[in-house]
């Protein structure tokens, strides 16, 4: 087959593919964010019992592969009256995964606020939690945006590990293309050009940000 010809009737149906593999990516990132910042949160404030906690969660999501994280969500917890579809499995997978990371990286931005920014916030009666929200966290957020950045880019690659849940995303999709047409080469091709097109996206995303919040720091 020609691989122009391969290329004209597979991108329409791999493009569908990415588009699941991007809703995979954003819904996980934007739980993930949500989650790691409570983690974090937890952490820095060292509550009781949470904190030693949620440490352990975090050393558990990255002392793992996350392609055991999805055997384990999806094929393990059904004998214990726990059963998912793929497509949830797949994203609490994901999100549980990548709010370990996300954490961490939100701990260190925490960290590397200028301790004089809460002694600043306290001098102005506001409690520890206001302190966090009003003064801390944006100053944090700026700092921590090319760590997230990059979790979020590796999240797109990482998505192609839900195939193995018959997850029909970007991987799985080319895979199908493979069975049907004998052809692996071009589709493997087409899809890593997928993948970093995606990526290539979210880093001009990424860039924006941070001038945007560069600026408002600024000001």
């Amino acid at each position: 087959m020609d691989w122009l010809q391969l290329a004209k009737d597979a991108m329409p149906v791999l493009i569908q593919g990415a588009g699941l593999t991007l809703f995979f990516a954003i819904i996980a990132m934007v739980l993930g964010l949500v989650l790691g910042f409570v983690v974090a949160l937890a952490r820095v404030a060292r509550i009781p019992l949470l904190s030693q906690l949620m440490a352990f969660y975090v050393s558990a999501m990255r002392g793992t592969p996350l392609l055991v994280q999805i055997f384990v969500i999806y094929y393990g917890l059904p004998s214990v009256g726990i059963e998912f579809e793929p497509v949830t499995a797949g994203v609490l997978a994901l999100t549980l995964n990548v709010a370990a990371y996300l954490s961490e990286s939100l701990r260190g931005a925490i960290a590397g606020v200028d301790r004089g920014q809460w002694d600043a916030a306290l001098s102005l009666g506001l409690s520890w939690w206001q302190g966090m929200r009003f003064v801390v966290a944006p100053q944090a957020l700026r700092l921590a945006v090319p760590s997230l950045a990059n979790s979020l880019i590796s999240l797109i690659k990482d998505t192609s590990l839900v195939s193995v849940i018959t997850v029909s995303e970007l991987m799985m999709t080319t895979k199908d293309l493979i069975a049907q047409t004998f052809q692996p080469l071009p589709l493997y091709l087409m899809a890593a050009a997928i993948y970093w097109v995606l990526s290539a996206l979210f880093e001009q995303v990424q860039k924006r940000v941070e001038v945007k919040l560069q600026r408002a720091y600024q000001r």
